[in-house]
């Protein structure tokens, strides 16, 4: 076990600028969101994440290739998320930021109602994008 929780989000864009958050079904994301307990269930991908968020994207080819599913609008990726920021289309960019994740005290919860707070730990995956007909990843 880790002593701090990092937390990769994955965000996707159609301009570059704006970026909105995809959004699990059990690793913490929206800062205002319960915790969800789920023993003795391990949701496969939200525990995979977890790993990934110890190491890199180099070291987690799965990870690329989600991000290019992604990408694509795959109906069946996208069925392992919580929600989709992109109900119409799917983006133009993806890319990943890792954060440190911590629980708020029970006064900040009670005045905010927000169960996290994180810190930014930095880019994860550099933002994606496919090029061409055959759907390969651009950086």
């Amino acid at each position: 076990m880790t002593t701090s929780r990092p937390e990769i989000t994955i965000e996707g864009s159609n301009d570059g600028v704006t970026w909105l958050e995809y959004e699990f079904k059990y690793k913490p994301g929206d800062l205002k969101r319960r915790p969800r307990f789920v023993a003795p269930h391990q949701p496969r991908l939200d525990w995979q994440m977890w790993f990934a968020a110890l190491g890199n994207y180099r070291e987690n080819p799965w990870f690329v290739n989600f991000c290019v599913r992604l990408l694509q609008g795959s109906p069946e990726v996208l069925a392992l998320l919580e929600r989709n920021p992109f109900p119409q289309s799917p983006p133009r960019y993806i890319r990943a930021v890792v954060y440190d994740y911590h629980f708020t005290d029970c006064a900040t919860r009670r005045k905010t109602g927000a169960w996290w707070r994180r810190e930014p730990k930095g880019d994860y995956l550099p933002a994606l994008s496919l090029r061409g007909e055959n759907g390969n990843p651009e950086r």
